[in-house]
C-alpha cells in the first residue's frame, strides 16, 4: 500500500490542487526518506520552480517541475502526500518527513510513519531509464488482453506473484491481486503458464474493472491511507476477498481460507471456487 488506486488518487487530488504553485521553501526534517540528492542540493535544484503537473507512474506520485526535474515519491505502506492549509491536523504533521513550502503559505508534506517510502528528484534522463524498468500500465489502452496472455504465458510463476510483479505490469500490490482472482475465480498459486487466452481474458477484464472502481471510490483504506486532504478511501466495503479470510464466500458459502506460503502475503483465496 498505497496500490495503483490510492497513487492515482494522490496524482489527481495534487494535480488540481498544487499545480502551477511555486515551491519557496524546503524543510527536510527526516533524511532517511531522501534517494539520489541530499537536502542541500534538492534545496538549490528546486526552490523557485513550479509545480507543473502531477501525476502516476505505476506505485509513484510525480511531480513534473519547470526546470525539468521531477520530484518522485514511493509511498510504499505508510506515506502520503498531503496538502497543509494550517489546519492539517498535529498527528499528521508530527510524521511530516519533508515539508514543501508554496508561495501561497500552503504545504505539501510527505508523512511517512514507518519511513519505508522515498522521494527522489531525477531530471527528465534518470526518470525515463527509471520508468522503462517497469511494466506496462495495467489501464493504458495498449495493454491488451492479448498482451497479458503473452506475459501470463512467459511465467510458471504463480499468476498472483506474475501480477504483482512491477517489471511486468505496475501498480497491482495485494489487495487487488487477491481480489481480481477471487472475482475471476482463478487460484492463486495455479501456474501463470496453465491460463489459456479465454482465462486471460477474463482476467484482464476483470483487473481493469476492480481498478476502476477502486479509484472511483479513492482507494482502499484499512489503516494508514489517506487522500491528499486526509481523508480515507472506500472501497474495503467492496471487497470480496482481501481482509475477509474466516468470512463465506459470497459464491459459493464456504469459508474462505489465508495462506503465505504463494509470496509470503496473506493471500485470501476460496478452496472450493477458485482453481
Amino acid at each position: 500500500m498505497p496500490e495503483l488506486p490510492e497513487t492515482e488518487t494522490i496524482a489527481r487530488d495534487l494535480d488540481r490542487a498544487i499545480s502551477g504553485g511555486t515551491i519557496s521553501e524546503v524543510r527536510v526534517t527526516r533524511l532517511d526518506v531522501l534517494r539520489e540528492v541530499d537536502p542541500a542540493e534538492l534545496q538549490r535544484r528546486i526552490v523557485g520552480t513550479v509545480i507543473e503537473r502531477s501525476w502516476r507512474r505505476a506505485k509513484l506520485v510525480v511531480l513534473d517541475l519547470s526546470s525539468g526535474d521531477r520530484i518522485v515519491v514511493q509511498p510504499r505502506f505508510t506515506g502520503a502526500l498531503l496538502v497543509d492549509d494550517g489546519n492539517l491536523p498535529e498527528s499528521e504533521r508530527r510524521y511530516s518527513t519533508i515539508e514543501f513550502v508554496l508561495g501561497d503559505g500552503r504545504s505539501l508534506h510527505y508523512r511517512d510513519i514507518r519511513r519505508l517510502g522515498t522521494v527522489s528528484l531525477m531530471d527528465d534522463g534518470r526518470f525515463s531509464r527509471y520508468s522503462a524498468a517497469l511494466g506496462m500500465e495495467p489501464l493504458d489502452p495498449a495493454f491488451t488482453a492479448e498482451r497479458l496472455s503473452a506475459i501470463l504465458r512467459a511465467s510458471r510463476q504463480a499468476v498472483k506473484r506474475v501480477l504483482m510483479d512491477q517489471r511486468r505490469v505496475v501498480g497491482v500490490g495485494n489487495i487487488y491481486a487477491n481480489e481480481v482472482l477471487w472475482r475471476t475465480g482463478i487460484d492463486p498459486s495455479r501456474s501463470a503458464a496453465t491460463l489459456s487466452p479465454i482465462e486471460a481474458e477474463h482476467l484482464h477484464h476483470e483487473l481493469r474493472n476492480v481498478l476502476h472502481a477502486a479509484v472511483d471510490a479513492r482507494g482502499t483504506s484499512f489503516r494508514d491511507y489517506r487522500d491528499a486532504s486526509g481523508q480515507r478511501g472506500s472501497f474495503a466495503e467492496q471487497l470480496d476477498a482481501y481482509g475477509r479470510e474466516g468470512e463465506p464466500c459470497r459464491r459459493c458459502g464456504r469459508r474462505l481460507f489465508v495462506t503465505h506460503e504463494i509470496d509470503g502475503r496473506s493471500t485470501v483465496f476460496c478452496w472450493s471456487c477458485q482453481r
